[in-house]
């Protein structure tokens, strides 16, 4: 076989070279590890069948299939969180009168029923309310305006 590339493979070389290419790539080998599992155990006549110890071999340790799971589930968590954000904004963003008013409602909603809320706490007390007066009632009348300055000012005396 002539491996220079001045000098080409014959007919005969390259068909025994494809024919050695072929049986490689087709090679069935036996494979290093079992692949299935036959119990020889007895089946009994009748029930169930007992359970057959079957050895564990996870690629991945249980801690880190812990830890894909939980990132994951934090993953979905943030991803709602941030769809949630994004909508709020968005109806934020376009700016209408319909919008604001929509947005206002439960703020003047809230602040009415305080105000009737207030407000019937205060007629309550007023109409509760007795005054008794006791004593002599006087009444000053007199009024002296004196006037200095650029301004003037009144100002009661008595």
């Amino acid at each position: 076989m002539t491996t220079d590339p001045k000098y080409p493979l014959t007919e005969t070389e390259a068909s025994a070279e494809a024919a050695r290419l072929i049986r490689e790539a087709y090679r069935q080998e036996v494979p290093a590890a079992p692949t299935s599992f036959r119990d020889h155990s007895p089946v009994p006549a009748f029930g169930d069948a007992p359970p057959v110890l079957q050895d564990d071999r996870r690629i991945v340790p249980q801690w880190a299939a812990g830890v894909a799971v939980a990132s994951i589930g934090v993953g979905a968590g943030v991803t709602g969180l941030g769809c949630g954000v994004w909508l709020v904004l968005q109806g934020l963003s376009s700016v209408t009168l319909f919008g604001v008013l929509a947005i206002a409602a439960p703020f003047a909603g809230a602040a009415m029923v305080a105000t009737a809320v207030g407000s019937a706490i205060s007629k309550a007390k007023r109409a509760s309310t007795t005054n008794i007066y006791r004593g002599s009632v006087v009444q000053r009348t007199e009024i002296t305006s004196t006037a200095r300055g650029i301004g003037a000012r009144s100002r009661i005396e008595g």
